[in-house]
Parts: structure tokens; sequence; C-alpha cells
């Protein structure tokens, strides 16, 4: 299972299915189909971290492309800038709080 850029939606589904999986292979007794859920399984959970860590990642970018502009605009007297950067700084801040990968 390869994509292109790691997604929540995407790895929440390959956990689910492969817990499915490994549940019916538990209930019948088929080795092969529990160690293919697990294996789906883990590999859904590490999607979902890898696009946690993405957002998370860009939510830092904003943040400080945010800080930036709002300086920048405070230094310069341009209040739109400031605000302008002070919105993007904030939603920077809520992205990573998101995907905080501590939490």
């Amino acid at each position: 299972m390869s994509y292109p850029e790691p997604s929540k939606m995407t790895g929440q589904f390959h956990s689910v299915k492969g817990t499915i999986v490994e549940t019916i292979g538990n209930m019948t007794g088929a080795t092969s189909w529990q160690q293919s859920g697990r294996q789906e399984h883990a590999a859904g959970e590490a999607e979902i971290k890898a696009a946690e860590s993405k957002a998370y990642v860009e939510g830092a970018g904003d943040r400080i492309e945010g800080k930036k502009d709002a300086v920048l605009g405070a230094i310069t007297g341009d209040k739109q800038q400031q605000m302008k950067g002070n919105v993007q700084h904030d939603k920077g801040e809520a992205q990573m709080r998101i995907n905080d990968p501590t939490s």
C-alpha cells in the first residue's frame, strides 16, 4: 500500500479494515487472515501518524510565516498585513495543536 501523500481518512480506513480482517481470522482460525489483518492495521496506523506529522509541520510553517508577516506589518504600519499575519499564525498554531504528535 503506497499512496502519494499520507491521509488520515485512508489510514483510518485501513486500520479499521485490518482490525476486522484480523478478527475474522481469529474467529475462524485462519492464520493468514490474522497476519494480513495485523499488517493492514499497522500500515493504517502508520499512515495516520504520517498524515498528522505532515499537518503538524505545515502548521509550524504557517505559524512562522504568519508571525513574520505580523511583525513586518507592525514595523511598516500596514495594519492589514499585520492582521493577516496574526490570522495565519493562529491558524498554524491550531493546526499544530490538533496534530501534535505528543498527544
